[in-house]
């Protein structure tokens, strides 16, 4: 192994324990929790480098750099999740290689992704974003409109709704971040009276994922933790420019 990759190994398993050791506490089997790497702004060959330690799904923001990143990594068998606020324009790429959405947030965006999808013939499990922290800066349908949005999108063949999503608020209050997480658990819990299959809870990123796990996270986002700290704010990421 190469110096950076033996040090992306050890944050990897630095991860994992940590990981195992917060299910170990509250008495959940780590199998239970899908880690996804987020590799926004890192390049095909770092993301190449993460799939050679056993990675095969991975968490983009933007549509263009994913795509970029797909079409020189075409020769692996790759996963790629769509984890950021989608555009309508931008719509027709997602449908051609992204495997997985994780910011489904009204019913024209899923309509028009369904009608790419159906283009495609192909069919992708999506999540609904859901806004937890009431935060205007913040994507995502109000919980109230979460169940509603589920019932209006089961006349799309092509988009298979498997969970909730959210983005925790940044603080470091973690009252309020654990009540974020305990809306979406609890919208969940509801919404499965109606929809069962509505199960995943994609929640939890490097800085609150163990507080997430201990909510109910099924899909923990996880990027600087893994792969060191960026050069730009987390919310520079995270809406569609």
């Amino acid at each position: 192994m190469t110096i950076k990759l033996i040090e992306l190994h050890q944050s990897f398993q630095n991860v994992q324990q940590q990981i195992s050791a917060t299910c170990q506490r509250i008495g959940r089997s780590p199998n239970e929790i899908r880690l996804l790497p987020v590799t926004k702004t890192l390049t095909a060959e770092r993301v190449e480098q993460a799939y050679q330690l056993g990675f095969q799904c991975f968490g983009e923001n933007k549509v263009l750099e994913a795509h970029d990143k797909y079409m020189l990594l075409k020769h692996l068998p790759i996963r790629w999740m769509l984890i950021g606020h989608l555009q309508s324009n931008k719509v027709k790429f997602v449908a051609k290689f992204i495997d997985e959405f994780h910011a489904l947030d009204s019913l024209k965006l899923a309509e028009k992704l369904n009608h790419y999808l159906t283009l495609e013939q192909r069919k992708i499990p999506v999540f609904v974003q859901v806004n937890t922290s009431n935060e205007q800066s913040k994507f995502g349908v109000k919980p109230e409109q979460a169940l509603s949005l589920i019932e209006q999108c089961q006349q799309f063949s092509q988009i298979n709704i498997v969970g909730l999503m959210t983005l925790a608020i940044h603080s470091q209050d973690l009252v309020e971040v654990r009540r974020c997480f305990r809306t979406l658990r609890n919208l969940r819990d509801s919404i499965q009276k109606v929809y069962p299959e509505v199960q995943r809870l994609s929640m939890g990123m490097s800085g609150d994922f163990e507080t997430a796990i201990e909510e109910g996270a099924t899909d923990i986002r996880i990027g600087q933790a893994i792969f060191g700290a960026r050069a730009l704010p987390d919310n520079h990421y995270w809406s569609e420019k």
